[in-house]
């Protein structure tokens, strides 16, 4: 792992494959770290003639946390959102998509295809509309156009993704429990949950960098980025949609609409999956992207 400046914060960031290949910047999601993309799966992907280089987000990880800011107030958010007012947040998804763009800058990379999930679908199609001559290719994985006609995510979802978790440090099991329980919520039926290898991944992510106020940050910051209907019709980039038929947390809706909102989009609705990447579809997802970085 290597840490770069970018933007006045520090970004953590490591790569795969070789150097002087063209590249590919996989964005995690809404309060998840890079190692979400498995070493496994960045290995699949750089065997195919790619650099792979994954990263944490702002206030995730190893990179610079916005823990000093005051807890968000959700219902403060909403207020301000409906009244049309701007919520005083931290950071939006513009200045996260700023940071793919700075850690492009950084590693000396013009040009790099872009793939995000959930969150970082939405960062990267704000980074491929905002900034179309640094983008090779899109792809954006269970993510949504922030259309705000479409279905929303049941009330159960997402009292389970914003119930805080026990400390992993006073109560672990606890912590587990919580966390084990809403991920298999938002699992496909297609495969099997695996709870030894997911346990082991969040606890790495906790030793790694704990921070449970980091989920409100980039929550608002969501809210905030709006409709990106009109972003999205700009983009003339390669594009691909990768949506789960079994994902809840955002239903295959989000990912047709988002399709249809850019020129020349493929969808690929995948059976089975949920709001998850399990390795039983690593094949699947790495071939659609190398198609979608091709076809330029």
């Amino acid at each position: 792992m290597n840490i770069l400046k970018i933007n006045g914060i520090d970004l953590a960031y490591d790569s795969f494959g070789k150097e002087n290949d063209e590249a590919i910047v996989l964005i995690a999601g809404l309060g998840t770290q890079m190692i979400r993309w498995t070493v496994p799966f960045c290995q699949t992907l750089a065997a195919r003639g790619f650099r792979v280089i994954r990263f944490d987000n702002r206030d995730v990880g190893c990179s610079t946390h916005f823990s000093h800011y005051p807890t968000l107030d959700f219902e403060a958010l909403a207020t301000a959102l409906m009244s049309g007012r701007r919520p005083d947040i931290p950071y939006t998804l513009d200045d996260m998509a700023g940071d793919v763009i700075g850690l492009l800058d950084a590693l000396s990379i013009d040009r790099a295809h872009l793939v995000g999930r959930s969150m970082g679908g939405m960062i990267a199609q704000i980074a491929a509309s905002r900034y179309p001559e640094r983008v090779l290719s899109l792809t954006s994985i269970m993510s949504s156009s922030g259309n705000p006609t479409l279905p929303q995510t049941s009330q159960d979802v997402m009292a389970m993704m914003t119930t805080p978790a026990p400390n992993p440090f006073e109560n672990e099991a606890g912590f587990l429990a919580h966390s084990r329980a809403f991920a298999k919520r938002i699992a496909g039926t297609g495969y099997p949950f695996e709870e030894d290898a997911y346990q082991a991944l969040i606890l790495e992510e906790v030793q790694r960098a704990y921070d449970p106020g980091s989920v409100g940050r980039q929550i608002a910051a969501i809210a905030v980025s709006g409709d990106r209907r009109p972003r999205l019709a700009t983009i003339k980039v390669p594009a691909l949609v990768i949506h789960g038929v079994d994902d809840p947390l955002f239903v295959p809706a989000c990912g047709e609409d988002t399709a249809s909102a850019i020129p020349g989009a493929e969808l690929l609705l995948v059976e089975g999956m949920g709001h998850d990447l399990p390795h039983q579809l690593y094949n699947v997802i790495v071939d659609a992207i190398e198609r979608t970085a091709r076809r330029r």
